[in-house]
């Protein structure tokens, strides 16, 4: 496997953790315990604590996507450097994509650090809460860099039927459905 395929499979694997762990944020912030559904599931599952899952889920993405990154560079095929995947202005290939993927990360940055619990002590929840709301544009800015990157770094159109654009577009798929039942909750329970 070349560098450049390693770093697009870790790339894949990073986007369905990052989705995984937007849903598990979501069951969070919904009082998930006390739902029927929920109920239903096996003791073994509903002794799992969902809030550590969520964190080591977002904590794995980015170790994951730090190593999608730190492998570009290293493959001289890619003729990226790495001011190009700090600063991807100028980038060899695609650099507004790169750039989105490069804004993602930063956001997924800013959300982890400010879950630590010596941060969120010094904020309000409010503020807290607006941070971690950025991560659902983050996921998807995230996915959005996945579908229109080319795999190969030849800035070939996407092909939208490629089992790779697949994976991705189904994770698309799951979050925006998962956050029109979401915004739907946060309407039902602010009318009450």
């Amino acid at each position: 496997m070349q560098t450049i395929e390693l770093s697009g499979t870790l790339g894949l694997i990073a986007t369905v953790i990052l989705t995984f762990n937007v849903l598990l944020g979501m069951m969070l912030s919904s009082s998930f315990k006390n739902k029927k559904w929920w109920q239903r599931f096996p003791e073994k599952i509903k002794t799992i604590n969902i809030t550590d899952l969520h964190n080591y889920t977002a904590y794995i993405a980015l170790v994951i996507v730090l190593a999608h990154i730190v492998l570009i560079p290293l493959d001289a095929a890619s003729k990226f450097n790495v001011i190009d995947m700090i600063w991807p202005l100028h980038a060899p290939h695609q650099s507004n994509i790169v750039l989105l993927g490069t804004i993602s990360l930063l956001a997924l940055i800013a959300v982890i650090i400010t879950t630590q619990k010596v941060i969120k002590r010094k904020m309000s929840f409010r503020i807290w809460k607006n941070i971690h709301l950025v991560s659902y544009a983050t996921c998807m800015l995230f996915i959005v860099h996945g579908l229109l990157m080319d795999p190969e770094l030849k800035d070939r159109p996407t092909d939208w039927f490629d089992a790779e654009k697949l994976l991705s577009e189904i994770c698309g798929i799951v979050l925006i459905t998962a956050f029109a039942i979401r915004y739907n909750y946060h309407l039902s329970i602010t009318k009450k």
